[in-house]
C-alpha cells in the first residue's frame, strides 16, 4: 500500500514538516514523486518510519539513528529485538519508580510505613540501571563482574545520609577540578586535592581501593569517548587533565 505524506504523517502520528525535514536530511525519503508533485511512500519507507520513531521514544538524536540505519550491516529484525530489549528495561526502570512514589504516597497518608532506605531505593536503582546501560560493558571488561557487582551492591547500601554525601562530593569534585584545571598544574596543591576528594568518592563504590585502579579508571576517562565529554563539558582539556593528577597522585 502507497501513502501520500499527508495521509502518512497522519497514520504515524507525526506532522508533515516532520516527514520533509527527514526527508531533508536523508533520513527517510519517499519510494517516489508522482506526476504531480506529490510524495509517495511505500511499505519499506513505512517500515523505516517506524524504525525512526521507535529510536526517537529511546531518545537517539537523529543523527546517530541515521547512522544506525544507513549502516551498510543494518539488520530491521535486530533492530528491532534491540528495541524490544531498551524498552523492556525502560519499563522496568519506571516500574520502580511508579512503585516507589506510590508508596510514597501511601506513607503521606499514614496508610504505611516507609522506611529512610526505601525512599531512595528506587533513585539508586535507577542510576545503577544507567550506568550500566551506558558504561557496563567497558567497566565490567575492566574490572570484572564480581567488582562491579560489589560496587553496585555497596551504591545500594548507602544510607540516605551517606548517598547524599556522595552526591555533594561528586559536585564539590567538578568544582574544584574546574578552578586547578584554570591554574594549569596537575602536580599543584588544588588539582592533588581533587585526586584526594576523587579517592574518597571512590571508597563510596569500591570494595577496596588500589592505586592501579585509580590510574586505570582515570585513563578511561580520557580513551572512552563518554566519559571524557563527561569531563570536557566541565571545561575543555579537564578529562586529561584529571587522568594527569590522577597519575601524580597515586605514584
Amino acid at each position: 500500500m502507497e501513502y501520500t505524506i499527508n495521509a502518512l504523517a497522519q497514520l504515524a502520528g507525526v506532522s508533515v514538516r516532520t516527514l520533509h525535514y527527514y526527508d531533508e536530511i536523508k533520513l527517510l525519503s519517499p519510494r517516489r514523486i508522482s506526476s504531480n508533485g506529490y510524495r509517495i511512500y511505500g511499505a519499506k519507507e513505512v517500515d523505516s518510519l517506524q524504525q525512526i520513531l521507535f529510536y526517537r521514544e529511546l531518545g537517539l538524536p537523529l543523527e546517530e539513528i541515521s547512522q544506525i540505519m544507513h549502516a551498510r550491516d543494518y539488520d530491521a529484525a535486530d533492530a528491532l529485538s534491540k528495541h524490544l530489549t531498551s524498552l523492556i528495561e525502560k519499563r522496568d526502570r519506571l516500574d520502580l519508580v511508579i512503585a516507589n512514589v506510590a508508596k510514597t504516597i501511601s506513607a503521606k497518608k499514614g496508610e504505611i510505613t516507609m522506611s529512610d532506605t526505601e525512599k531512595f531505593e528506587g533513585i539508586k536503582k535507577n542510576l545503577i540501571d544507567e550506568n550500566e546501560k551506558k558504561y557496563g560493558k567497558e567497566i565490567r571488561a575492566s574490572f570484572g563482574d564480581q567488582a562491579v557487582d560489589a560496587s553496585n551492591a555497596k551504591l545500594m547500601g548507602l544510607t540516605p545520609e551517606k548517598y547524599a554525601e556522595v552526591q555533594d562530593l561528586s559536585l564539590q569534585i567538578n568544582q574544584t577540578l574546574q578552578k586547578a584545571l584554570e591554574q594549569g598544574d596537575p602536580a599543584g596543591e588544588l588539582a592533588q586535592k581533587v585526586c584526594e576528594m576523587h579517592e574518597k568518592w571512590l571508597s563510596f563504590y569500591w570494595k577496596d581501593y588500589s592505586k592501579e585502579a585509580h590510574i586505570g579508571l582515570a585513563q578511561t576517562y580520557v580513551d572512552d569517548p563518554r566519559f571524557r565529554k563527561y569531563y570536557d563539558d566541565i571545561a575543555p582539556g579537564c578529562a586529561e587533565f584529571l587522568r594527569d593528577a590522577i597519575m601524580i597522585y597515586c605514584k
